[in-house]
């Protein structure tokens, strides 16, 4: 009797504390919400500026458009109409496209091999190496920017002396791409070293035997 009744009241604490899993994830899911809409209210504002009238959006917040959604010449599409057919908008995006597919395939390529070379292959100093591309991750690219620019236009002088010849690459496409994808080989070969380890090891172990080499 004795039991049961401590069964009894065990059971009543238990049910007394016991708390809803959403109460206990509330505070986690209203932080949330919060910085998603905190993050994507300024989108919001720009979209919502794009279809304004210009006149108002030099003398208005974007914000006044929503609480005078029906007012006349509020909204338009002179914006949309305008930016495609002017201002040499047709070479922009054909800039945007030669600078952004090279800049994403050659780092992405270059990566896989340092990458495979890092999970599956053994040589001396892997381990150093691999964490120096880590550290790589941690460095502000603001720093690098000078140099480089300086490094394309004046080449590198030592001490007086020239150790690295003028590349002349200052404004031109191939010095953007070298230059973006030095930037994004460290992140790029620290996300698929991750994900090339994670294969599984009867893979490589298959393709060994049948004779595939690393390359």
């Amino acid at each position: 009797m004795t039991a049961s009744a401590k069964a009894m009241a065990g059971s009543g604490s238990k049910t007394r504390f016991w708390r809803a899993p959403m109460l206990d994830s509330l505070p986690l899911r209203l932080s949330v919400i919060i910085i998603c809409f905190l993050w994507t209210l300024p989108t919001a504002g720009l979209l919502v500026t794009s279809f304004r009238n210009p006149q108002l959006i030099n003398k208005t917040g974007w914000w006044t458009a929503l609480f005078d959604f029906f007012a006349p010449d509020q909204w338009t599409l002179q914006n949309y109409e305008r930016v495609p057919g002017g201002d040499n908008m047709g070479a922009g995006f054909l800039n945007s496209l030669i600078v952004t597919i090279p800049s994403t395939v050659i780092p992405i390529t270059i990566a896989a091999f340092a990458a495979y070379a890092f999970a599956w292959m053994e040589f001396k100093g892997r381990y150093v190496m691999f964490v120096v591309v880590a550290g790589l991750l941690v460095v502000p690219l603001q720093m690098a920017l000078i140099p480089i620019l300086r490094l394309y236009a004046d080449g590198a002088v030592l001490f007086g002396r020239r150790i690295f010849p003028d590349l002349d690459l200052n404004g031109t496409f191939l010095g953007v791409w070298l230059a973006h994808a030095g930037f994004g080989l460290p992140l790029a070969t620290y996300l698929l070293t991750n994900y090339i380890r994670s294969l599984p090891s009867s893979i490589i172990e298959s393709a060994r035997i049948d004779g595939a080499d690393h390359f």
